[in-house]
């Protein structure tokens, strides 16, 4: 699939088999990332349900909590040290991609051996129920990245196929880590299971890749990627840190019990949330292909993207509309019941987000990083606003409307930033410097 891939990037994109042969290509990229994020998505799933199940709503709040910073700590990692390889370094040649691979992915095991160390002291200084799971996450933190640095590194140099086999590795890991976490009985101990099967995925990484991580070299990285990185940190952070205060935020206006209630409802979205994940780790690096070799049909392919999931999204709610309470009781326990309340706004809420993924895979593949940072600086603090307003107003499931409205209507300002970038894209095109390939040091 690897070869396809290649063969795409020098074949004439006039010519009708050479638009075949990169329709196919296409095609297989999008099946690994789908069946990659297929892998993740059932692999949390599980450990989602098995918390749930095992102990009770209040517990899984907390593991919850614990969940939504670690979806921060990622968002940093991502946006200082895979978000600029994928811009930059999507099919491009190997020995570039090695060099760009091995700087990334020390940067993300820097970023986890800092924070993880954080957590761990902020933990073990909380105590109660809360502080455990903390200082857990902190352990565990260096192994989480560095595994999802090595999926982003493989799907930016078109071999989706090894980050299938890795997180699939992960998930088998896993199973015999959370009988034993189940035998403990705590909260930290199924974080321990969840970051020890992520460790193991993440050690074979280096194996398949061939490359060593360079912790060492995360400063150069920082510096030379600085023009993308910081903004794409400030916007990660940006999404994670506000589902992060509205979970927050709704466990001190509702209670913990409604942070679960949450969590249950996005569970229920998980083979949609699949989908949408497992298209999210191609979506940039195939934009960007489409900038280099069709500039004119960017426009048209982020539109089919955000259509198409949009209307997947909705499909998917009729379905979970559709589900009797008892296939939905033997799911999710005795969360089931406060959670189906949720389905119409979560169900929204993607579709909104949906509308706006490809306006965001344009503007990263067009480099445009401060009209993509504008636009989510925006969406988050619809996020935040709209979720603890409608908590305010209406509890948990306040709290979901209030999501749908400000994703939905984020979305149209995701659209107008593109249509801005691309105009200015077609009038002045981007200098090297915003698409440049720096040797490997």
């Amino acid at each position: 699939m690897s070869a396809e891939g290649e063969k795409t990037t020098t074949a004439d994109p006039a010519g009708p088999a050479a638009g075949r042969t990169a329709k196919r290509a296409m095609a297989g990229r999008l099946s690994w990332g789908l069946a990659d994020q297929a892998v993740c998505s059932m692999t949390n799933f599980a450990v989602g349900i098995y918390v749930a199940r095992s102990l009770g709503l209040t517990a899984f709040g907390v593991f919850s909590l614990a969940w939504v910073t670690y979806g921060v700590v990622l968002s940093v990692s991502r946006g200082i040290a895979t978000d600029p390889l994928v811009v930059r370094f999507s099919g491009v040649p190997d020995a570039s991609w090695r060099g760009a691979a091995a700087r990334s992915s020390g940067t993300a095991l820097v970023v986890g051996g800092a924070i993880g160390l954080v957590c761990l002291v902020v933990g073990l200084g909380l105590g109660g129920r809360v502080g455990p799971a903390f200082a857990a996450l902190g352990v565990v933190l260096p192994g989480l990245l560095l595994q999802d640095a090595w999926r982003y590194s493989f799907f930016a140099a078109g071999t989706g196929r090894k980050a299938c086999v890795n997180d699939l590795l992960g998930a088998l890991a896993l199973v015999p880590a959370l009988l034993v976490a189940a035998r403990v009985g705590s909260v930290e101990a199924f974080v321990l299971a969840w970051g020890a099967a992520a460790a193991v995925a993440a050690g074979y990484g280096c194996f398949q890749s061939g490359i060593r991580p360079r912790p060492d070299r995360a400063r150069a990285w920082l510096r030379e990627q600085r023009d993308l990185g910081y903004r794409y940190l400030v916007e990660n952070v940006g999404v994670s840190g506000a589902s992060q205060l509205r979970a927050y935020g709704l466990g001190a206006i509702v209670g913990v019990s409604a942070v679960g209630v949450v969590r249950g409802a996005e569970l229920l979205l998980g083979p949609f949330l699949a989908l949408l994940m497992g298209l999210s780790l191609v979506t940039v690096p195939e934009a960007a292909r489409v900038l280099r070799q069709a500039p004119h049909r960017l426009a048209k392919f982020c539109l089919m993207l955000s259509g198409g999931l949009a209307a997947a999204a909705l499909l998917w709610g009729v379905a979970l509309l559709l589900v009797p309470d008892r296939a939905g009781e033997l799911v999710l326990g005795d969360v089931w019941g406060s959670a189906s309340d949720l389905i119409v706004p979560a169900v929204l809420g993607v579709a909104g987000s949906g509308l706006g993924i490809g306006a965001a895979a344009g503007l990263r593949a067009l480099a445009a990083a401060r009209r993509s940072l504008r636009a989510q600086l925006f969406a988050s603090a619809c996020y935040v606003g709209g979720g603890l307003g409608g908590a305010a107003a209406g509890g948990a499931v306040g709290s979901a409307w209030g999501v749908a409205a400000a994703t939905l209507s984020s979305s149209a300002v995701w659209w107008l930033q593109l249509r801005s970038a691309l105009r200015e894209h077609h009038q002045s095109p981007p200098r090297a410097s915003t698409t440049r390939t720096p040797s490997p040091k």
